[in-house]
């Protein structure tokens, strides 16, 4: 640990000092709370267990779970002892949880008893897990999670550096497999610096922890909250009503949410007459018709962004009403400059490659040389991602660069290329083409053009079906169109330019 590193583990100890006996976590689910003291306590306990089992800086800790105390925990522990914690998307199928958990070859398994079948199932294809843990009661293959904090605290503490890798995120299949982000130390501890500063968090606030803790957004919402001393209100899974009535009996002032999670809670305000009046400012990505009607009942903020989990979260933010319809000004730590196909800088106005630099950018792709060399040639994070800058120096989005289109129903993340490879497994499957169309719940839905093999017939349902039996249920079609006329370019290639604009309503 050099004179000028800082870990997530020291700004754990940092908030037990300065917050001590104040609650730092409370699981809905079951009234359980900790203050910040406790949770530092619970957190070296934890360290303790997993270093007897032989986990060492570097070492990968798989967890797949709903958001608990238990999960939040590992996050702690993990960042103590210098090991990268891999948080599994438990909406994911059995096929791509056991790629991301094969990816990253983590020692130790954490798992949710809702999710004990599938592990089971899983486990002797999970070549690189020694030992399997259990959130809940120990039995079968699984041990108790408990028994690892059955000790008085002391671990030997590793020399962890701010660079040292945190976390490993599973990004969206731009080429048809998921890539392991790896973020750092100073990864979040950025996305928390710029979330304490943009929403203005203090240890008055109470923040409802309703996104999953394996997105970066949801990660990082806990964080800064947990670092500016505000007050965790955890929910397992987001419901609508549930949070509606958590808002108005804990004075919830934060939240951050994806479409359609603000709408739903508003519904749920006018339904059944439940007071929101708390919130004071909420952050994520919504309708300006949803932000403006929440804006009206509560008299709150809301942040517009633009990110993505390579720029730990997001590297662009500002207040909705200061530009509707902008992402935002770059945030402090970052300098982001739109480029065209050459690299060069674009003029004002014009849109270019979103690209990103500064102490924000992740560490890499896990086991990705080639992509990682691609992805910051230049000495820049290249996104991916198309923008423009307005002469005020707000940050407009303006989709995504052909070869990495980009599909986001409700806040996910879905690239064509993996739906597209599952629909063409079919057999009566000649040619396919999925792309985004507009929706007025999810913003956007996911529409499969396809083109079918002489003498065969499927109906749209079952290749709707298809694709949820071998993916999340998620990056299923909304729409499957079949289309006989499917332009082809001279090189051999589907036109997809030509079919979205035929099919594209």
């Amino acid at each position: 640990m050099g004179l000028h590193d800082i870990t997530f583990y020291d700004i754990i100890n940092r908030s037990a000092t300065c917050f001590g006996k104040k609650d730092a976590w409370i699981d809905v689910s079951d009234g359980r709370s900790v203050t910040f003291s406790q949770y530092r306590d619970m957190v070296n306990c934890l360290a303790s267990g997993l270093q007897n089992l032989g986990l060492r800086k570097g070492d990968r800790i798989a967890a797949l779970g709903k958001n608990s105390l238990e999960v939040f925990l590992l996050y702690g522990a993990s960042a103590a002892l210098g090991t990268i914690m891999l948080p599994v998307n438990w909406r994911l199928s059995d096929h791509e949880v056991c790629f991301n958990i094969n990816d990253c070859t983590p020692k130790v398994c954490f798992v949710g008893k809702e999710y004990h079948e599938k592990i089971r199932e899983l486990s002797g294809k999970l070549k690189s897990i020694e030992k399997y843990y259990s959130f809940g009661a120990e039995n079968s293959i699984f041990y108790d999670f408990y028994s690892l904090l059955d000790n008085d605290g002391g671990f030997v503490r590793e020399d962890n550096s701010s660079n040292d890798g945190f976390v490993i995120i599973h990004t969206a299949a731009v080429g048809g497999k998921p890539k392991g982000a790896l973020l750092s130390h100073q990864n979040v501890l950025c996305a928390n610096f710029h979330l304490m500063m943009a929403l203005k968090l203090t240890q008055e606030d109470v923040h409802l922890n309703i996104l999953p803790l394996f997105h970066a957004g949801g990660l990082f919402a806990v964080t800064s909250s947990f670092h500016a001393g505000a007050l965790n209100i955890n929910m397992r899974k987001f419901d609508a009503g549930e949070a509606t009535r958590l808002i108005e009996k804990r004075s919830v002032s934060v939240i951050h949410e994806f479409t359609p999670i603000l709408d739903t809670i508003l519904g749920e305000h006018k339904k059944e007459n439940i007071d929101v009046s708390s919130l004071r400012t909420a952050i994520g990505l919504e309708t300006a018709a949803c932000i403006e009607k929440y804006q009206e009942i509560t008299g709150g903020t809301f942040c517009s962004l633009y990110g993505q989990t390579e720029v730990s979260g997001f590297a662009s933010i500002g207040h909705y009403s200061d530009s509707p319809g902008s992402v935002g000004k770059p945030v402090p730590l970052a300098e982001v400059i739109l480029v065209d196909g050459y690299d060069q800088p674009v003029p004002t106005g014009l849109v270019g490659e979103i690209t990103v630099k500064g102490p924000l950018v992740f560490k890499g792709y896990w086991n990705r040389p080639a992509d990682n060399l691609h992805m910051f040639r230049n000495d820049r994070h290249h996104t991916g991602d198309l923008g423009r800058f307005d002469e005020q120096g707000f940050l407009w989005y303006e989709g995504r660069l052909a070869e990495k289109e980009l599909i986001k129903p409700g806040g996910e993340n879905v690239y064509p290329a993996e739906v597209e490879n599952i629909i063409l497994q079919h057999p009566a499957i000649d040619r396919v083409v999925v792309f985004g169309v507009p929706d007025p719940k999810w913003k956007e839905a996911i529409k499969a053009v396809c083109q079918l093999k002489a003498g065969r017939y499927v109906s749209p349902e079952a290749i709707i079906d298809f694709v949820g039996e071998r993916l999340a249920r998620f990056k299923k079609p909304q729409c499957v169109e079949f289309g006989e006329d499917f332009p082809i370019l001279e090189n051999g290639e589907t036109d997809r330019g030509r079919i979205k604009a035929l099919y594209g309503g």
